[in-house]
């Protein structure tokens, strides 16, 4: 077995392992977020959305809903460029500034869509559509996606996806265990100092 193929397998059993038991310790917490999304806003807790994964493969992202229903056909449409957007509910807000949305993401890493880090999966229409990538930038779709990713911790949402798409594919071409464990430290440290997270 190839080295790669041995840091894939143990990614994969780190991947389930890891989200299996988080969401078992996180249980309090995620009740108590689902109940004060759905007492607080009208709509449902979580909020489902296709996207992007393996191989152009579409899958459900699950998040905990942050914002008012239908808020993809008002203001700026998909994009958040500002805290202050008055789409986010209230305890919307607070989920978002401490990653808290993206909790739910753990049973997509346990399904086997996601990884807990890789390249973050994009619509099917944004910034293209699959057969719209060029040749180069269809490599970033050789991994899972992530809950996390080389993007995410050097750049987030600060630069346009172009340039989040190259250290995409620059994680994909040095993949393993180690840069794995060092990207998800230093999410850790951004969250934790609220760094470009909207």
């Amino acid at each position: 077995m190839k080295l790669k193929q041995i840091n894939l397998f143990i990614k994969r059993l780190f991947d389930f392992l890891g989200s299996l038991i988080g969401v078992i310790i996180l249980s309090p917490i995620l009740l108590i977020i689902s109940i004060t999304i759905k007492i607080s806003s009208k709509g449902p807790v979580f909020f489902k959305q296709k996207r992007l994964g393996k191989n152009g493969k579409v899958f459900n992202i699950f998040k905990f809903r942050t914002m008012v229903i239908g808020a993809e056909k008002k203001g700026n449409g998909i994009f958040v460029k500002t805290e202050d957007d008055n789409r986010i509910t209230t305890i919307g807000k607070f989920l978002r500034a401490a990653s808290l949305d993206e909790l739910p993401q753990l049973l997509n890493v346990i399904k086997g869509d996601m990884s807990l880090v890789g390249p973050r999966p994009p619509l099917l229409y944004h910034p293209y559509e699959y057969g719209n990538y060029s040749s180069v930038q269809k490599e970033r779709f050789k991994m899972k996606p992530g809950i996390t990713g080389l993007a995410q911790v050097k750049v987030r949402n600060s630069v346009p996806w172009d340039k989040r798409i190259i250290l995409d594919v620059e994680y994909v071409d040095n993949f393993s265990i180690c840069l794995d464990f060092k990207i998800i430290l230093l999410t850790i440290k951004s969250i934790l100092f609220k760094e470009n997270i909207y």
